[in-house]
């Protein structure tokens, strides 16, 4: 089949978008018409090049929503009609990774997956006889995308699409930095660095875990006002004294928890150095630059401080996305809080330019 699809076909230039032909699923695949696609910081850092691992051309977009609209061979899990979430972290439910529960990092078809390709090897995508590598094994800036059965989350039919959408990245990655990595405990302090997406989320999750206190540091003060509608008590603007602020805001400790929620390896040294002595927990969820090293005295870590990598909130999307959806039809998650404008996938380019001016949280593409 045809399709209109957003594709990077060289790094540091605009998407190019036109039609592209998809192939019909393999064995184990799904097809799904997207109904939106969250335009997120991930797509604009692999388009600008900044990506060692990136790739061209491929059809960017990894934070879908969208309708079943046929299966491949053995497919069990889905039925056409249902609703789903993209996932770029899958859950295969068999592989040693996804029966542990000390991470959700499946195994099952990673390796295809960082080179743009399904778990055959191959790709679904392509103009004539050129192929078209699928970005994150996902690519949903298009009309329609082809993904294995594992890496697709059955959702609650009533949640509208272009709201959930956020959980296939930014807000799961935050929430699930606060529930399933840190696993804040109940009346503690947390300090999130950057709001966000994936801050906000994080800010979300430290509430829905019943932190006392949640600190907010940005440099906008209009991000800072969203981060108190989800939960912040307490915010102010970064700069080279945010650490030193923190430790007196809690009396000369530090946070029980800090979040890293903005890429610069700048603010999470100041992460680090804002978690408490003796048990602070400090998680990084943001991806810094090409060659970029955070540097840690290791006395903050003798002392007993701690630092954790959240890739995708920690979360196993297959089961944990669909509770994140029933949290936000219950009224328990503001994800529609997120979402700050909705576009035409022509306008992507756009996106990414108001995206690098830290303007809105999630643009969101609705129509194809």
């Amino acid at each position: 089949m045809k399709i209109r699809a957003a594709v990077l076909e060289e790094f540091g230039q605009p998407l190019a978008i036109g039609e592209v032909e998809l192939d019909g699923p393999g064995p184990g695949e799904v097809l799904v018409r997207l109904a939106a696609c969250g335009v997120c910081h991930t797509d604009m850092y692999t388009a600008s090049g900044a990506d060692p691992s990136g790739y061209a051309p491929t059809v960017l977009g990894h934070e879908g929503a969208g309708v079943v609209e046929a299966l491949g061979e053995g497919v069990s899990s889905l039925a056409v009609g249902d609703h789903v979430v993209t996932l770029f972290s899958p859950q295969c439910r068999e592989c040693l990774h996804c029966r542990s529960d000390k991470t959700n990092l499946c195994l099952a078809i990673r390796e295809q997956q960082n080179l743009g390709h399904l778990p055959d090897g191959t790709t679904r995508l392509h103009r004539g006889e050129e192929r078209i590598r699928h970005f994150m094994g996902t690519s949903t800036f298009a009309e329609a995308t082809v993904m294995p059965e594992i890496a697709l989350a059955k959702i609650d039919p009533a949640a509208p699409l272009d709201v959930v959408c956020t959980l296939a990245c930014g807000a799961t990655t935050g929430i699930g930095a606060a529930l399933y990595v840190a696993k804040v405990e109940r009346g503690s302090t947390v300090a999130v660095f950057g709001a966000g997406l994936v801050g906000l989320g994080a800010v979300a999750g430290a509430r829905l875990a019943g932190a006392e206190r949640i600190i907010c540091v940005d440099l906008d003060e209009g991000r800072l006002a969203s981060a108190r509608e989800h939960g912040a008590t307490e915010t102010f603007i970064g700069g080279e004294d945010a650490v030193e602020r923190i430790v007196e805001m809690t009396g000369g400790f530090g946070a029980d928890y800090t979040f890293e929620a903005t890429g610069s390896v700048k603010v999470m040294r100041q992460a680090v150095e804002s978690a408490r002595m003796g048990w602070g927990l400090c998680t990084v969820a943001g991806v810094a630059g090409r060659g970029e090293v955070l540097e840690v005295i290791p006395r903050y870590l003798i002392t007993g401080r701690r630092i954790a990598g959240a890739s995708f909130g920690g979360a196993k999307g297959r089961d944990r996305v669909p509770e994140l959806v029933d949290l936000y039809v219950k009224g328990d998650l503001d994800l529609e809080a997120f979402v700050t404008r909705r576009i035409a996938l022509d306008e992507v380019n756009d996106a990414f330019a108001a995206m690098d001016r830290h303007e809105g949280v999630r643009t969101v593409i609705t129509s194809f």
